[in-house]
């Protein structure tokens, strides 16, 4: 790993962002790029909402100055100033759903047509040979890139969720790379990880940072959300693939199960699915008695798993299609234990009084 280790970018990064952190919170306050508490946002006084702003500008920085990304991907940086626009709109104006989402897949469409980063093959995901989508992956592509976007937008609801989500999946890309013999391609989530750790410290106001509180805003999750579907498209498709399809899809495989149990569970009962509500993961863990530290590790945790089982399967190669039928099994299973989440809380507290005699 070493051998393809670039510290000057990483530090470029780490510094960048450690600075414009600290530089654009009067900004914030000055534009109105913050976020106050509300029926849904049950935080403390008024959080600047600059995160992914300086996360973006911090790895575009290291980018240009170091040559590390831009040489040969212009397109993600066209790609993610839209994107990081559009969600600096929606925290400025608070934005329609249906007219934030119609931008998503413009951007979206930046990366597949533009880029040409689109996905051409799933895999043998059914048991009968790869399946080719020829010119259906363009559009197959923008449904995934839209996804994935608002699948880590709408999991980034605790301090340290959306960041800590982005760097195990980030970091779980780094293994895979390494593990596949593409270490030359490390750098690229490594400059993404040195620009989130400092937003980190601040999110939770770790020590030496408290009194600091910044969070991401949509600008910050959305942007996580389009370079984590960049690099897993760029590394699952093609002759050069160092993973494979299914493979990127358990990496985050959490973020994508709990948005589809929420919009399923929001279709069933009539809402519509882009609704915004207080029926997260997040919100679960906290309803059922755990603080919002807990319930941080207990998710990240969680999508721990979900990376671990990716990587294993693609060390040991396990066949596709048992890594995506289990991947759908699992989908049925998760959606079957939100809809009846506090059931399953019920029986747990009575189990737990039965054996402690309480």
């Amino acid at each position: 790993m070493l051998t393809y280790l670039q510290f000057i970018p990483l530090f470029t990064a780490f510094f960048v962002a450690l600075i414009l952190l600290v530089v654009m919170t009067p900004l914030a306050h000055q534009f109105g790029l913050v976020d106050q508490p509300s029926y849904r946002k049950r935080h403390s006084g008024i959080v600047p909402l600059t995160g992914g702003v300086a996360i973006f500008v911090a790895v575009l920085v290291a980018s240009v100055m170091t040559d590390v990304w831009m040489k040969n991907n212009p397109l993600f940086f066209t790609a993610s100033a839209f994107i990081v626009l559009l969600g600096m709109l929606d925290d400025r104006f608070d934005l329609s759903a249906k007219g934030r989402l119609m931008c998503q897949f413009g951007v979206a469409s930046i990366m597949a047509w533009s880029a040409q980063n689109y996905i051409t093959s799933l895999g043998d995901i059914f048991g009968f040979g790869s399946v080719y989508l020829g010119l259906g992956g363009y559009f197959f592509t923008l449904i995934c890139v839209v996804g994935v976007i608002n699948a880590i937008n709408m999991i980034d609801g605790i301090d340290g969720l959306a960041g800590g989500m982005s760097l195990i999946v980030l970091a779980s890309v780094v293994s895979l790379l390494l593990i596949s013999g593409n270490g030359a391609a490390i750098m690229e989530p490594l400059v993404i990880i040195a620009a989130i750790v400092p937003f980190l410290a601040f999110n939770l106001s770790l020590k030496g940072f408290k009194g600091n509180k910044i969070f991401m805003g949509d600008a910050g999750s959305m942007f996580v959300g389009l370079t984590i579907v960049w690099l897993l498209v760029d590394h699952t498709q093609g002759v050069s693939a160092s993973l494979r399809p299914i493979t990127g899809v358990w990496l985050i495989g959490l973020p994508l199960m709990d948005m589809a149990a929420i919009m399923f569970r929001r279709a069933k009962k009539g809402q519509s699915v882009l609704r915004p509500d207080r029926k997260h993961l997040h919100n679960i863990f906290m309803r059922a008695g755990l603080n919002s530290r807990r319930s941080l590790v207990a998710i990240l945790c969680l999508g721990a798993c979900y990376c671990v089982v990716g990587i294993l399967g693609e060390v040991y190669q396990v066949p596709d299609y048992i890594m995506f039928w289990s991947f759908m099994a699992l989908l049925v299973v998760y959606t079957a234990a939100i809809m009846n989440i506090w059931k399953i809380i019920r029986v747990v507290r009575d189990t737990k009084r039965l054996f402690l005699g309480k």
